[in-house]
């Protein structure tokens, strides 16, 4: 009997005989014959919706058409996907969709990769059949300082209210209204900058139109680049470095680092620097941080704030002042990466070059549309400026490449600027998720007992892979004199990307029951490789690529420590050497605030 209700269920589709688990859906079992079935709003990170039904099939001796993706499969069921029956109702509902949508395809935004665009080409949906019934006065919400929302662009799929409830736990989008009159909207209709959005923007990269954007400068970055009174330096993260390519031609999980910098100095940047240099600083700052607490709490017996939970990722900060403000002394005080490097591109490298600082635009290169937010937040502006002027996400660099009129494949490669240029591949692999963490680990352990923390060739691989919540612990044994306290200790982590997950994390710590010294979160599944700037579209395989060029850049850096990079040395030793550390926590340090739940 068991056996028999496990059994594979025999169909047939398109004439292909397949046999596929229970609870199969018909869109799944007709990708296993290679079978494609148009969707518009399903999405493999997320549930089954069956809103869009552009899916619809015909099954054998049903009255109805049935939609594949909330359809499963049943024994003897014969599938047709695209028989005239199909092809008709699937083109007058594309057709639909197009009536009611803003066509301005040929100045959008997603010209080149939305997905209703791409539909009503393939069916030759040219808009005959239907007459436009857009409502006159429709704004654009370009209220965030990182998302814009076009609602005459959205064809109402919900992936976006999906995403945000189900991926991120942070509902800032729902749907309101029924009917015609139905439509996506924040809480009570405000602006998307009054709601508690965290700007991940993950709904952007699962929006299969231009409704969802990022907030874009080009034309701010393009004057900076043409103005010879300013000096305008580019620094890129690391999982910048490989995904940029998909905008350009190449393969999913291509390095391009060398390309990227060789194009972003043909662009006319004055310097290219490298947001590795402040991650390897962030994991000194970090770990000193973690080692103090830990010495507090066990030395000291003071009632100290455990786990330290990182502040990598301005997503999950924002996360976390929304919706546990009560735990925040539980984050890390260092700052990003990204605004490290701009508290310092306008003091030490401007003292290094001799530069006004009041004459330096600093850019950074993001997978993200948080950093956008983070770059204007006011407790960023420690270096006596902004420290970062401007945000750009990996598909505005890929854009900006291709305006340029750059042949981006034949460009050789071309390192970094110096002064902030250097880094180590614990820097690199904080584009994953568990990145931070295994950078931190790798630093901490050697300082803590003199010796290469116990994981082969430094892949810390408990912390590694997509898994939500992964954890890990590593025993310190043979500690050096000034850290007998953390002898015979068990130092325990966790890892978490996706706020879902992220929510799990917070009630253990709410609760008082966390069981770990130190906790890595990351807003976007997968960490940065996935963040809500990286190219569309990104599904579970295209991180999974990403990630494994994450680690592959990293096996092959001559630095694979933070700690060991000498141009990091250099920065303590010439401008971060006042007593106490009084320079790098004022520049490279911040605080954070409460803020709203509805």
């Amino acid at each position: 009997m068991s056996n028999r209700k496990n059994a594979n269920v025999k169909l047939n589709i398109d004439g292909v005989d397949l046999a596929v688990p229970p609870g199969t859906s018909i869109l799944d079992a007709a990708k296993q014959a290679s079978i494609r079935i148009p969707t518009l709003c399903h999405h493999e990170d997320l549930c089954v919706a069956g809103n869009c039904r552009i899916c619809v099939v015909e099954v054998a001796g049903w009255r109805n058409l049935a939609p594949s993706c909330a359809t499963p499969v049943m024994e003897g069921m014969k599938v047709l996907t695209s028989s005239p029956k199909v092809r008709v109702a699937r083109k007058d509902l594309i057709a639909l969709l197009v009536s009611e949508h803003n066509t301005q395809c040929t100045t959008c935004y997603r010209s080149t990769n939305c997905e209703l665009q791409t539909l009503s080409a393939e069916y030759n949906v040219d808009n005959t059949d239907f007459l436009s019934v857009l409502k006159p006065g429709i704004e654009v919400d370009r209220s965030s300082w990182s998302v814009e929302k076009d609602d005459s662009k959205c064809i109402r799929c919900q992936r976006c209210v999906r995403t945000c409830a189900e991926l991120q736990h942070v509902n800032a989008l729902d749907v309101a209204f029924k009917g015609k009159d139905m439509k996506i909207s924040t809480f009570m209709g405000l602006p998307l900058s009054d709601v508690v959005c965290v700007n991940c923007g993950q709904c952007i990269i699962h929006c299969p139109t231009g409704a969802l954007t990022e907030r874009r400068y080009y034309d701010r970055i393009w004057e900076a680049i043409g103005d010879p009174d300013t000096h305008v330096v580019i620094n890129t993260a690391p999982s910048v470095r490989v995904a940029l390519g998909e905008m350009l031609g190449f393969p999913v999980g291509t390095r391009v680092t060398g390309k990227m910098v060789a194009a972003l100095k043909r662009i006319g940047f004055d310097s290219v620097l490298d947001t590795d240099f402040t991650a390897d600083v962030t994991i000194i700052e970090e770990g000193s941080e973690l080692l103090q607490r830990l010495k507090r709490a066990l030395v000291s017996k003071e009632k100290v704030a455990l786990p330290m939970i990182t502040s990598c990722s301005p997503g999950w900060v924002k996360f976390i002042e929304h919706m546990y403000p009560g735990h925040l002394d539980h984050l890390s005080t260092c700052k990003s990466p990204q605004q490290m490097f701009g508290a310092l591109v306008k003091t030490y490298y401007a003292e290094k070059r001799g530069i006004d600082p009041a004459k330096i635009v600093s850019v950074a290169a993001m997978p993200c549309a948080a950093k956008k937010f983070e770059a204007n937040r006011p407790e960023m502006q420690d270096s006596g400026h902004q420290d970062v002027d401007a945000g750009l996400t990996t598909r505005e660099i890929g854009h900006m490449i291709r305006q340029s009129g750059i042949n981006f494949a034949d460009l050789p490669d071309c390192a970094y600027d110096s002064w902030m240029g250097e880094s180590s591949g614990a820097a690199v692999i904080f584009g994953a998720t568990g990145g931070v963490m295994e950078a931190a680990l790798r630093t901490v352990y050697e300082l803590v007992t003199g010796r290469d923390v116990p994981f082969k060739n430094l892949a810390i691989t408990p912390v590694r892979g997509l898994v939500g919540i992964k954890e890990a612990s590593v025993k310190i044994e043979g500690t050096l004199p000034e850290y007998a306290f953390l002898e015979g200790i068990e130092l325990r982590v966790a890892i978490a990307h996706g706020l879902k997950n992220a929510r799990v994390i917070m009630e253990q710590v709410a609760a008082g029951d966390s069981p770990y010294h130190f906790i890595e979160i990351m807003a976007c599944p997968g960490g940065c490789i996935g963040g809500g700037g990286q190219p569309i579209p990104t599904t579970d395989e295209i991180r999974r690529k990403r990630m494994a060029a994450i680690y592959a850049e990293d096996e092959g850096m001559p630095v694979r420590k933070s700690h060991k990079v000498p141009e990091v040395a250099k920065l303590y030793e010439d401008f971060l050497k006042e007593p106490l550390g009084a320079k790098s926590h004022h520049l490279l340090h911040t605080t954070y605030r409460k803020r709203h739940r509805f």
